[in-house]
């Protein structure tokens, strides 16, 4: 789970959530002033808890909706019956919102704090899964971009920095396929002896793919805003969604895209490369 691909309205969304379930546990109706008279109601008046149906339809629903919208960013591409769980958890925030406020229009009391507060809740909870993905202040990160670390060989051991190996944005890329801190053309290591110079011929027979080829150098690189991976056979299904704020390596260049590998091992074809940062 990529908790950086979180944006901001998903944070309205988890703050919301937060208040929701703090107000299921306040009353919701409210005593009358019992001060200096006899009151024959009882002394604590009842939450969401003591009503199944209020907590079902409001409270744990906005709970439910919360989750699905998070895990839906965080983990893209999970479906119940063909329905992204974003999809499912915009509808039960909408559902929540729409019984708290006839819920409260239908009482025969006046509404308690658990009762207010879980209204407001649910309004910003909906207005927030609605607006997420529309409006361009909530969809912005809500965690920023790490900070660069330390060049070292990729696939090398922390605290064993290589300044001429890739790994992380900073280091100096060398040549895809060769080995850090040598200049040398792509396939193949100079001879003892032999100088660079007489290989530059051979080199040239290989032909313009093979140029091309050892032309690109693996690197990382961070996306303003999120994009699919798709995978590398073609399929229109994304595997992956890229976050902003993290960093990937791009190990190939596949036409106008590039074939990017995720923290998890995953690989897959960028295809909008624009605005892309690299390391």
């Amino acid at each position: 789970m990529n908790i950086r691909s979180l944006t901001r309205g998903d944070g309205v969304v988890i703050g919301a959530a937060v208040v929701l379930f703090i107000a299921s546990f306040l009353s919701l109706v409210s005593l009358p002033d019992c001060s200096g008279q006899f009151c024959p109601r009882e002394s604590s008046a009842p939450n969401a808890w003591d009503s199944l149906g209020v907590l079902m339809s409001v409270y744990l629903a906005g709970v439910i909706a919360a989750a699905l919208i998070v895990v839906s960013r965080a983990m893209p591409g999970r479906k119940v019956a063909n329905i992204d769980l974003g999809q499912f958890g915009v509808a039960f925030a909408v559902f929540a919102l729409w019984t708290a406020f006839w819920t409260i229009i239908d009482m025969t009391g006046d509404a308690g704090a658990g009762m207010i507060l879980g209204l407001l809740a649910t309004l910003v909870l909906a207005a927030g899964a609605v607006a997420a993905p529309l409006v361009p202040a909530l969809k912005a990160p809500l965690m920023g971009a790490p900070k660069p670390q330390v060049a070292q060989p990729y696939g090398g051991q922390p605290g064993h920095p290589g300044p001429g190996g890739y790994g992380y944005p900073g280091a100096q890329q060398p040549p895809y396929g060769g080995q850090p801190g040598q200049q040398q053309p792509y396939g193949g290591q100079p001879q003892q002896g032999q100088q660079p110079q007489a290989q530059a011929p051979a080199a040239q027979q290989g032909g313009a793919p093979a140029a091309a080829a050892g032309d690109f150098a693996p690197f990382w690189f961070a996306v303003p805003v999120a994009r699919p991976l798709y995978a590398e056979d073609g399929s229109p299904t994304p595997i992956a969604e890229l976050a902003p704020g993290t960093w990937y390596l791009a190990v190939e260049q596949r036409g106008p895209g590039l074939v990017a590998q995720t923290q998890d091992g995953r690989r897959g074809v960028l295809q909008d490369t624009t605005g892309i940062q690299r390391g």
